[in-house]
């Protein structure tokens, strides 16, 4: 069985052709600055290279009919025709109480994802649009709907609840529903079969760490607390976000600064975080490039990130009453030594101790903590899409059985 994954922003599209027999990525790519001037598609096919295509995509669907062009291209594709192609899978980022695993996309699952657009008004109306476009130009293929939120509905209600008047929770749905959750599932389950032990005897933290980053708490193998909440404001310390604030901030600014909801809430998501914070970037290459010359700001805001990272780490082991594991994934966590060894730093009374050998790589799989230490570090990158094709084939597998 071949899947395609899609992933679709507001103006980019990430793409993965896998071959599902044995788990290969056949193709990988990402459209860039769609409806954009200077549009253009990054392609690779394995065995073939890498291809960069400049051409102007006003809409998703051009984006996507641009892609499936490509793949069967003779010269640079990996199929030879469309019809090699059995499914597609979806990255849906919010999918509210309504959905605790995958599912076919149905007219009837659309309008739920619909439904949770005031949760995630930056995420869902571009997922939807890929969903649509991929409907128009591939009728006949099943798709499948895999939503960041689906990994975190196994959490208690006291959790995930927030200490409102409990008619809000009922009428509107307002609580903690947390992100990430394929990534968060990925690597908790491989750092499980790395150690050969059944994850439902661990209890491991997972730290996602990019431009979004979230926490995750996960005991016998589901996930008991995460840092992200209704939205994918909460929390650390992000590129641009400002995680977890006094919520009074907000009506003090808007009284010193005459400030409007709408300015403030554009603030937090998007002026905030470690860029607020140093003044320079969102992108943490830049800071750690700028603390290293000396600059103060940029190297308080590494501390201050570092320092709320390990607050949650703490956090969660006593929640969950000890910890055996702790991964560091995606961009940042995959890639920064620096900043997983100051995360971890004095944190030798809770089992976690970096050997600083071990931790100077990047990108790679592999064990970072030292040998005689209780909890055992990983660095495990993260695979978003092999879930997705994963979860896509199953349900596939079993609609044919019904069907």
């Amino acid at each position: 069985m071949k899947v395609l994954v899609v992933n679709c922003g507001s103006s980019s599209l990430k793409y993965q052709l896998l071959d599902m027999n044995d788990e290969s990525v056949m193709a990988i790519g990402l459209v860039e600055r769609i409806g954009i001037e200077g549009s253009r598609v990054k392609h690779e096919t394995m065995g073939k290279g890498k291809t960069v295509i400049e051409k102007e995509m006003a809409s998703h669907k051009e984006a996507i009919q641009m892609v499936l062009e490509t793949l069967i291209d003779s010269n640079i594709g990996a199929i030879s025709s469309l019809k090699e192609i059995d499914a597609v899978g979806h990255r849906v980022v919010h999918g509210g109480e309504k959905f605790a695993g995958s599912v076919i996309i149905t007219e009837e699952v659309i309008k739920a994802m619909e439904d949770c657009t005031d949760l995630a008004p930056l995420h869902n109306p571009p997922n939807i649009i890929g969903i649509r476009a991929c409907q128009e130009l591939m009728p006949d293929l099943p798709m499948v709907g895999v939503f960041d939120t689906a990994f975190h509905q196994t959490m208690p209600k006291y959790s995930y609840i927030y200490p409102l008047p409990y008619e809000l929770y009922e009428e509107l749905g307002i609580r903690r529903y947390g992100f990430h959750g394929t990534s968060h599932k990925y690597v908790s389950q491989r750092a499980a079969e790395l150690l050969g032990k059944d994850i439902k005897d661990l209890k491991i933290i997972t730290c996602h760490l990019g431009n979004g980053a979230s926490v995750t708490a996960i005991k016998n193998g589901i996930s008991l607390d995460t840092s992200m909440g209704l939205t994918p404001l909460e929390g650390l310390v992000m590129g641009t976000r400002s995680g977890d604030i006094d919520p009074a901030i907000i009506s003090f600014l808007m009284d010193k600064k005459k400030m409007t909801i709408e300015e403030v809430n554009d603030m937090l998501n998007k002026k905030s975080g470690v860029l607020g914070i140093s003044g320079i970037s969102s992108d943490f290459r830049d800071i750690e490039q700028e603390a290293k010359k000396g600059n103060e700001r940029a190297q308080l805001a590494l501390d201050k990130f570092h320092f709320i990272v390990k607050k949650y780490i703490g956090s969660y082991a006593a929640a969950m009453g000890g910890l055996d594991v702790l991964v560091f994934t995606a961009g940042l966590g995959e890639n920064s030594p620096e900043s997983r060894l100051k995360i971890c730093e004095d944190m030798a009374f809770l089992g976690i101790d970096i050997d600083e050998a071990k931790n100077n790589i990047r990108g790679k799989e592999t064990m970072i903590s030292k040998d005689n230490m209780s909890v055992k570090a990983f660095i495990i990158p993260t695979n978003e899409e092999l879930v997705i094709a994963r979860d896509t084939k199953s349900l596939v597998k079993m609609l044919d059985k019904s069907l």
